[in-house]
Formats: structure tokens, C-alpha cells, sequence
């Protein structure tokens, strides 16, 4: 992986928050791993278990004791404190649910931290290898670059790489942005297979991955707007100096048009060209000419 043995700053009191929030919900779910879960039925296939309710109170209660001000949008428990809030926590505290319930170990525990909009703090742990990848924002200002904090509590700076050529690509629902774009299509296109490897790690984990150099690139479609699962991956990223925009390069968040994070601008100019060739009409296999 591409870390590198740069000092760590002192990271704000904000980040340092988001840190411990999303360690104390990783323990949580570390915890009862492989334990038999009641689940909660959400709808459309949806559901959450006990382990996603309780990490999530696990975090929600390190943010209350230490911001009781803030407001905070929970992926179980939805929206609390003032509407009009400045401050405001978005928690997701098991994504990969899924994954989880049939004991596969791959997961993650996203919060973030948005101010008037702006994301300035954000943490996602690995619960099961430890790791919790931070940042205090989103590369839009003064951010100090985003960092991985190992299981001896040491901090590296992260660094993109496209070396693996591996590409996460998101099959869950809803496509927003269909016909135009789909998931499916993208990995049968001939100028996909001949320049990465997919993978489908079904967790927003694989976001913080393309930081850290573990992948090429991250795409999904779907509006990421206010998400609680997608906002601290992308500050991650955007701190990281990945390439991030939405399905047609138009910028993240501006709209209902997923997301395309590469770890340089050459992987990112590829995929948005096999997007684009989409729009061809379904089986046209993508841009013919976008090569490495």
C-alpha cells in the first residue's frame, strides 16, 4: 500500500472526534461478529441487524458526550438536533450489512462531519483489520491530507496509486441514472476488461481503498447527496488528492449522478469515457478508443 512515513499533524479536536467515534463503533461491531443477530427489516430487500444499532449508539453517544450542540444524521436512527444546524454528523455505523450477516469481514464505519455544507472532518474504521482512515477535510481548503491510523495507533499518510488496476464497482440499487449508465454494462465493456479488474466489495470501505492506494478507482451510481454511507469516503479521497467527480465529470454532489473517484486523472479520464460510451445505447460496449 502507498503510505508514506511523513509526520502526522496534530489532527483537530473535530477529527479527533470522528476518529474515536468511528473506532468506538468498530469495537461494536468487532464484537459481536459471528454472533447469532436479530435483523430489522427495512424494506426492499433492506434490512439492519442488532450489531448496526448498536454501533451506531456506540458512536452517537462519544459525539453527544463531547458536542451535545451538534445535530447528527444517523443511518438507523435518522435525523436529530436543529434542522437549521451548521454542525452536523452523518454516522454510518456498519456499512456492509450484508456482508456482515453472513460473516464476511468487510466492512466499514463511516463518520463524517459537515459544516455549513462542507465536509471538514471525517474517519472510516476497518473493524476487523483495525484501521482507521481519517482526514480533517475534504481538499476544498486547508486539509492536512488524509492518513491511516494502524492498529499501534501510528499515523501515515495516504497515497493514490493505480498500480493494482483494480476497480470497485457498486451493483446495489437504486441506478438513478438508467438507461444511460449502468454498473453491469460498464464491467462487460471491452475497454474496461482490457485496462482494470473489477472487483464488488459491497461496502463504501472500498472508497477509503482508492486513498490509500488499494484501489485504481470506485464508481457507483445513485444520488450521494446528504448520504450518510458515501461522505466520509469522498473527504478521504478529495484530502488524499484522488481525482473525484460524478458519472459524467460534472462535480461530486452537485446533482443525483453517482460517483467516479480515481487515484489519477488517467484512470479517471478512461472510466468517464467508457460512461460516456454508454450512452451509445445498451450493448454498445463502451468507447472503443479510450485505451491506456
Amino acid at each position: 500500500m502507498p503510505i508514506m512515513d511523513t509526520p502526522a499533524p496534530s489532527p483537530s479536536h473535530d477529527a479527533q472526534l470522528a476518529v474515536q467515534a468511528a473506532l468506538s463503533g468498530a469495537a461494536v461491531v468487532r464484537a459481536m461478529y459471528g454472533t447469532s443477530l436479530a435483523r430489522v427489516d427495512k424494506g426492499g430487500g433492506d434490512f439492519a441487524t442488532a450489531a448496526d444499532l448498536a454501533a451506531e449508539e456506540a458512536i452517537l453517544d462519544v459525539l453527544r458526550r463531547a458536542r451535545p450542540g451538534d445535530a447528527v444524521t444517523g443511518e438507523e436512527s435518522g435525523r436529530g438536533g436543529a434542522e437549521g444546524a451548521a454542525r452536523r454528523w452523518l454516522v454510518d455505523p456498519l456499512c456492509g450489512t450484508l456482508n456482515y450477516a453472513v460473516r464476511t469481514m468487510l466492512v466499514g464505519v463511516n463518520v463524517a462531519l459537515q459544516v455549513d455544507g462542507s465536509t471538514t472532518a471525517a474517519a472510516t474504521a476497518d473493524p476487523f483489520n483495525e484501521e482507521v482512515f481519517w482526514t480533517d477535510g475534504d481538499g476544498s481548503g486547508d486539509a492536512s491530507g488524509a492518513w491511516l491510523r494502524d492498529a499501534a495507533g501510528a499515523d501515515h499518510l495516504l497515497a493514490p496509486s493505480a498500480a493494482s488496476r483494480l476497480v470497485d464497482v457498486n451493483l446495489d440499487p437504486p441506478f438513478p441514472n438508467a438507461p444511460d449508465f449502468s454498473a453491469a454494462r460498464l464491467l462487460a465493456a471491452p475497454g474496461f476488461a482490457e485496462r482494470f479488474r473489477p472487483r464488488v466489495v459491497s461496502t463504501t470501505l472500498a472508497v477509503a481503498w482508492v486513498a490509500a492506494g488499494r484501489r485504481a478507482a470506485y464508481v457507483t451510481d445513485g444520488d450521494l447527496r446528504g448520504s450518510v454511507h458515501f461522505a466520509a469516503g469522498i473527504a478521504l479521497c478529495r484530502a488524499a488528492g484522488c481525482v473525484v467527480t460524478g458519472l459524467r465529470g460534472e462535480p461530486v454532489l452537485s446533482g443525483p449522478d453517482g460517483l467516479v473517484v480515481a487515484a489519477d486523472t488517467e484512470t479517471h479520464a478512461v472510466l468517464l469515457g467508457l460512461v460516456r460510451g454508454q450512452q451509445h445505447g445498451p450493448g454498445s460496449g463502451g468507447d472503443r478508443s479510450v485505451r491506456a
